[in-house]
């Protein structure tokens, strides 16, 4: 697949051939969930914690005689059915965090940037070159290579002129090329990346073109 490589001011200046083992991969949209659902499981911290009958602060008491009052037995306002008391089977601390091989992962990336491509979401540039951090400037090349859609932008290496100049926009998100993920992939319109970053990108996820199903079984 040819697209234009572009420079800061949207104006085509070269052409270039996306490699079709990683933007013309099978999709396939139940990996990509998968890979989804994995990432906003492990980003939870499972600190949440409800206090049980043994836990919360009131008296041991016997709060009033056995027999004689007409109500039910009780001997402890720690029970659940009292305001104050501990919580039935509440929340506790716990792991939510999902395993999911190497391969999947990579394979769920391809199919997002190969839905991306399919689409010409895939914005290619020259550079990324900001001489200070400035927002600024880096709407004006938002608007300018992605029509002002949202927008992740791929740097192939750390850049913090860019990386500031992205922090205080909504819809733009400035990343490294190696840490790209399925969450931000499916979350943003448009993915801008200079030709370095698709190289590094090309590098890593077209070593391992093995067709992998949402099972984990090689086609």
């Amino acid at each position: 697949m040819e697209v234009k490589v572009v420079n800061m001011t949207g104006q085509a200046v070269d052409t270039i051939e996306l490699p079709a083992s990683v933007f013309e991969a099978n999709i396939n949209r139940d990996l990509m969930h998968q890979a989804l659902v994995r990432q906003m499981a492990n980003a939870r911290l499972g600190t949440h914690k409800a206090k049980g009958r043994s836990e919360v602060n009131k008296s041991t008491r016997k709060i009033y005689r056995q027999k004689g009052t007409g109500n039910a037995r009780h001997g402890s306002r720690r029970a659940p059915i009292f305001v104050g008391g501990g919580v039935a089977h509440g929340p506790l601390p716990r792991k939510y965090t999902k395993d999911m091989p190497r391969k999947m992962r990579r394979a769920a990336l391809r199919s997002a940037l190969s839905v991306k491509a399919s689409n010409g979401e895939i914005v290619v540039m020259d550079q990324i070159s900001f001489d200070v951090p400035k927002t600024r400037d880096m709407v004006a090349m938002i608007n300018a290579v992605a029509q002002g859609d949202s927008a992740l932008v791929l740097l192939p290496v750390q850049n913090e002129n860019a990386e500031k100049s992205a922090n205080n926009l909504q819809k733009v998100k400035a990343l490294r090329a190696n840490y790209l993920n399925v969450r931000d992939l499916l979350g943003y319109e448009k993915v801008i990346m200079p030709v370095a970053a698709l190289e590094l990108l090309s590098a890593f996820l077209a070593d391992d073109t093995a067709v992998v199903d949402a099972a984990g079984e090689e086609e």
